[in-house]
């Protein structure tokens, strides 16, 4: 799983395939090497905040960038992202929705909530890959973010 001190993408994904093909994207691009996977909202929670097993985690080290699914299991991608959003210790990290569903509601939800991109998975295969590659590119080496 790698030093979580050095996590820059958060992936937050149910979906073994899903995950394996954004993993497997980033590597391509070099960008894996500090990419965290949770299949769960509430062990993501606990990372971000410092909780449960994650207690006493330095939290000044965040990540730079947090792919977020939205059909997770224990509380939905856009409860997480409402959390983020509502802590000043999270607030100003980049989330990125990455999902299935193309419900026009959860699109306005994530953006009310504050999302910075919402990204439909394509089913493509080589789209989703492209996509993903281009999204951690810029995430991870051109956005610039607060100190």
């Amino acid at each position: 799983m790698g030093d979580s001190n050095e996590v820059e993408i958060l992936l937050v994904e149910d979906n073994p395939y899903d995950a394996e093909l954004t993993l497997r994207a980033l590597k391509n691009k070099g960008l894996a090497n500090k990419l965290l996977t949770f299949q769960d909202g509430v062990e993501a929670l606990d990372f971000l905040f410092g909780a449960g097993v994650y207690a006493g985690r330095n939290l000044a080290l965040r990540p730079k960038v947090i792919l977020l699914d939205l059909k997770l299991p224990r509380i939905n991608g856009l409860e997480v992202l409402e959390k983020i959003r509502a802590d000043e210790r999270t607030m100003t990290i980049p989330v990125v929705i990455l999902t299935s569903s193309q419900e026009e509601s959860d699109i306005v939800r994530g953006y009310d909530l504050g999302v910075n991109s919402y990204m439909v998975k394509p089913v493509d295969f080589d789209t989703f890959f492209q996509a993903v590659e281009e999204l951690g590119l810029y995430w991870l080496l051109l956005n610039k973010v607060p100190n």
